[in-house]
């Protein structure tokens, strides 16, 4: 892990930087401020060796940045349709990783992805056929459809909803998806 020192003395990730390349993506949604689970999925994806995570919208307030902050992997977001503080969440996103517009293309390990928040458009991108893998949330249910590209909606983080907080795992190797209960 890169660091550099800052006024507060925390050590931060430079974004893009992280551990070697490798055949796992971390995939998480919906967060929605809950800073535990947030920082449980840090930790597992840590843990797994990510090469990298992308959250597919609505973590709603920048503060949530300090959980983000500790991963070490590249990190890559999208806003969701709750994210009406995208200034602060851009600023503060910038020291540990990307946050775009949606739906946003990835490159990583040789696949492409398209990373959005609401499935209006998941039909139509999916029959292009132009991604590996498609990531969405925003229906705040997990969905793994497997075919010529996997479509992955991770399921809430944040649990507010439905009371299961859940992320996803991908081999892209295999392009095998695991639903992993928080």
């Amino acid at each position: 892990m890169s660091c550099k020192v800052v006024l507060s003395l925390e050590c931060r990730r430079i974004p893009g930087v992280g551990t070697a390349m490798n055949n796992l993506v971390g995939l998480i949604a919906d967060t929605h401020d809950n800073r535990d689970k947030s920082a449980r999925a840090v930790e597992l994806f840590n843990r797994k060796d990510v090469g990298i995570v992308l959250h597919a919208g609505d973590i709603i307030a920048p503060f949530n940045v300090r959980e983000f902050a500790l991963l070490k992997a590249r990190f890559v977001a999208v806003f969701g349709n709750n994210d009406g503080e995208r200034i602060g969440l851009r600023d503060k996103f910038a020291q540990v990783g990307q946050i775009a517009n949606s739906p946003h293309e990835v490159e990583h390990a040789g696949k492409r992805f398209v990373l959005m928040h609401e499935p209006g458009l998941l039909e139509p991108v999916a029959a292009s056929g132009h991604y590996d893998m498609i990531v969405y949330g925003h229906t705040h249910r997990v969905d793994v459809r497997s075919g010529k590209t996997l479509i992955v909606n991770p399921g809430e983080c944040g649990g507010w909803l439905n009371g299961r907080c859940t992320v996803a795992i991908v081999d892209i190797e295999s392009m095998a998806a695991e639903v992993i209960d928080l």
